[in-house]
């Protein structure tokens, strides 16, 4: 059996992006590494992460592409909430740059985009009708 477990983000500081998060969106903090160079959210079964740049480094001596506020990655994390201008507008209040301001798409999903402090590419959106 297979389980999606973790999604990993590397970042610039662990902690500032944590707080981001808890500040953001109301997340807690499940699990940091002694060391500060790894952290966990409380997501619920999926866990949302994230590791230093040290870390990756160590992990990738080849090295990776990193992400950052003007240019984020091609993966994106989703928080799913009912109001999606309200959450888009605290994320920007704590230090996300916004990508793209709240929008309804044809499936009557409203969407937004924003970059975290340390450039993880963040859709904010409503849940998806599939009726």
């Amino acid at each position: 059996m297979i389980k999606f477990g973790y999604t990993i983000a590397y970042v610039d500081n662990v902690d500032d992006e944590l707080t981001f998060f808890e500040k953001a969106f109301g997340v807690e903090r499940r699990f940091v590494d002694p060391s500060g160079d790894y952290g966990e959210l409380d997501t619920g079964d999926t866990i949302l992460a994230f590791a230093s740049h040290e870390l990756g480094q160590s992990n990738f001596p080849a090295g990776y592409v990193k992400g950052t506020p003007d240019q984020p990655m091609g993966v994106e994390i989703a928080m799913v909430t009912d109001d999606v201008n309200t959450v888009h507008i605290k994320a920007l209040e704590h230090g996300a740059k916004e990508l793209r301001g709240p929008v309804e798409k044809p499936w009557g999903q409203t969407v937004s985009y924003v970059a975290t402090p340390s450039g993880v590419l963040l859709e904010i959106c409503s849940p998806v009708n599939p009726g």
